[in-house]
Formats: structure tokens, sequence, C-alpha cells
């Protein structure tokens, strides 16, 4: 190893062995052509950006879209904005960052099994929920209906919002100027039939998405003692989970079979819905993104799905966890009160738009005052929205 020295101003120089002369990192589309399959969205094929930008020299346009949006306000704000459980203080249950960061991962894994473009797929999922207010479902619900006579309230909407228009980190253009099959994968999570048919990248990150919540709102609702784990045996994705980590590690106590059965959710989800894409990728005769988009944008038409019994026990899942959990009295008694200050601070604020930030104040010109007043409060975290109702309801 090479002294690494000083440099003129005193700090070390980095320590590492410089690369043999002539020596040229393997380029971004040498590596996609070599990674890619036929039917992965490749950068060198993107459409562009909204506003044309020089390309970089060894970032790929997808690379430098997660780049945007991890180092975007939105997305630094997720860290206290809820994932479900609104109120419940505690360092265990799941943030809407932690959920993304499960979610990516997840999302990375498929990628990368189904050899499609993983910075596309990272940057779809880092992006999937920065849209979302907070206080979680419980914020974009108060919010829908406060706007319902106004066009509604959508997380995902939302978070177009962002990308193109509420985001200033750039003077050359508004937003973040993200390359336009970002912008499509967002407005197809809108699912309000507008989109062309989602890139397979794009059914990764919804696929993953709904591995992470359906599995990680469980592991949460235990936690906090909204449901057992034996409740959660009755049903027949958790209970087959168990019997496979039963077979596999023989007898476990609670705390352990409770992780090994998350864990095990997890991995047979991801497993078998890498199997039946496959499949059906071949049986399809998918050799191309074409081949892709003429698959059709009906949700029961994607590539990307599980086999039909596996999707009856994730609904059942689901069924369990929204009236156990998310319509819980215990969830709604602390949900309902947090709505209610939520409202109260979007009707204050509409009352009051001098009070918005300066930003705020063109686009209540362009787009009116509630929805600029929205757009605001969407942008709070739990914590802001607390203190912020503090300061403007102190007597």
């Amino acid at each position: 190893m090479s002294d690494p020295g000083t440099t003129t101003s005193g700090i070390p120089a980095p320590d590492y062995e410089p690369p043999a002369p002539g020596y040229e990192p393997p380029a971004w589309r040498a590596r996609e052509a070599a990674l890619l399959a036929p039917w992965a969205m490749s950068a060198a094929e993107t459409a562009g950006r909204v506003y044309p930008e020089p390309p970089h020299p060894f970032r790929s346009p997808y690379q430098r879209d997660r780049d945007r949006i991890v180092h975007s306000a939105a997305f630094r704000r997720l860290a206290h904005k809820t994932q479900v459980f609104t109120g419940y203080h505690g360092d265990y249950h799941r943030s809407r960052l932690t959920h993304t960061l499960e979610v990516t991962n997840i999302a990375r894994t498929l990628a990368r099994a189904l050899a499609l473009n993983e910075d596309l797929v990272e940057t779809l999922a880092l992006a999937h929920d920065i849209g979302h207010p907070p206080l979680g479902h419980a914020g974009e619900d108060t919010l829908a209906e406060l706007l319902r006579t106004e066009g509604g309230f959508n997380h995902n909407a939302q978070a177009l919002r962002i990308m193109e228009l509420l985001e200033t980190r750039y003077p050359e253009f508004p937003g973040l100027n993200l390359s336009r099959e970002v912008l499509e994968a967002q407005a197809t999570r809108k699912k309000d039939g507008t989109a062309p048919a989602p890139l397979l990248e794009t059914q990764v990150v919804d696929a993953a998405d709904s591995i992470a919540y359906d599995t990680h709102d469980a592991d949460d609702a235990i936690e906090l003692g909204l449901v057992s784990l034996e409740e959660l045996l009755e049903l027949p994705l958790v209970a087959e989970a168990a019997t496979r980590v039963r077979d596999r590690l023989g007898p476990l106590g609670s705390g352990d079979l409770r992780r090994a059965v998350i864990h095990e959710l997890v991995d047979f989800q991801v497993a078998e819905l890498v199997r039946t894409s496959l499949a059906r990728l071949r049986g399809l005769g998918i050799r191309s993104v074409a081949d892709v988009r003429a698959a059709g944008t009906d949700p029961g038409r994607r590539i990307l799905a599980h086999t039909p019994a596996v999707a009856a026990a994730k609904r059942e899942l689901e069924r369990f966890l929204f009236t156990r959990v998310y319509r819980s009295e215990r969830v709604l008694a602390v949900r309902v009160p947090a709505q209610q200050r939520l409202a109260e601070m979007f009707d204050w604020y509409a009352a009051h738009p001098e009070q918005l930030p300066p930003r705020f104040h063109e686009r209540a010109a362009a787009f009116g005052v509630r929805r600029s007043t929205a757009d605001y409060i969407a942008g709070m975290t739990d914590r802001f929205l607390e203190a912020d109702h503090g300061r403007c309801f102190s007597d």
C-alpha cells in the first residue's frame, strides 16, 4: 500500500492504490448491455427529461434520478412520518422511511433475480412514498376529505407533484427533472388509467411494496400488542410459513418463532414471485420492453404477479390487518384526534395564507390557496405538525 501522505491543505490524502495505467472503469452502458434481460428498461433507451440536460460522464440517467430522490427534502422528511401507527411512540415499529428502505431492499432483490434495471428500480422504490403527508393514511384521508370538491388528495399524485413542481433544489427548472420513465411510473401508481402499461421495473416496486407492508405491518402490530402471533397463525399464509420454519429449525420460543416467521413470509413471497414471473415471461414470449407494454394495464394481467392461491392468501392477511389493526379501537382512538388537529391546521392556513412560507404564495396564485395549503401541510412531518398546531392554538 502506498503512503497516503498529505495534501497541500494538510488533510491526509486518500489511502488507496491508484489504478494501473490505462485502466478504465466499465461504462454504465457496457454494464447494462452485459447484465440486463431484453425485457428490462435500459437507461440507454430513456426518453430523456422534460428539461434537457447534458449527460453525466459516469452516472446513468437513472443513477442521477436515484441521487436526486435521496437528496430531496421530501425523502429526508420520511424519517419522521408515520407509516401506520399514528401517535404510538417507540423505536421498533416502522416509519415511512424505514418502510421505504425495506421496499427498496426487496425490490432490488427481485430486480436482480429478473435481470431488470436495478438503478431504475431503486429510484422508483425510494420515491414511491415521498408524497405521503404526516399521520400516514390517516393524514391522507383527512386531506382527501378537505379537498373533495377540488380534485381530492392522493399520495401517489402528490409524489408526482413533488417531482415535477414542489422540490426547489435546482435553479434551472422546477421540481427534480427526473427521467420520463420515473415520472411515468409514478403516474402509473395513481391508478387513474392515464398512464401506459407499466414497465417491469414499476411492477417490481408495486410487488415489493405489497410484500413489505403486509408482512411488516403484522410484525409491528404484534410488537404493539394489537394482535398476537397466535391469531396471525390462524391465517393460511402465516400458518404455512410457521410450518416451514418449524420443519427447518425445530421448536422455537415465541420471540424466535415470530422473527423467523416474518423472515419466512418475506422470503417465500419473493421467491414465489420470481418463479411465477419467470414462468409467465417465458409463457408470454416476452422479448422486449415493447412486449411488456403490450401485456396491458389491467393489474390482473400484470406479468409480475403471485399465483392465484398466494394472491388469495395475501388478501386474507390484508383483510385481517384492516379490521383488527388499521380499524381497531386502539388505533382509531389515537388516529381521530390526530386527524382533527391536521384539519384544524389546514383550516387555519387556508384562512391565513399570508402565514404560508413565501415560496407557497406564488403557487397559491396559480393553484389556489387550498391546494397550496395542502402542499405545505403534506410536506410536514408528524412532529412538525404537532409543534405547529401548538403554536397556532396555544391559547
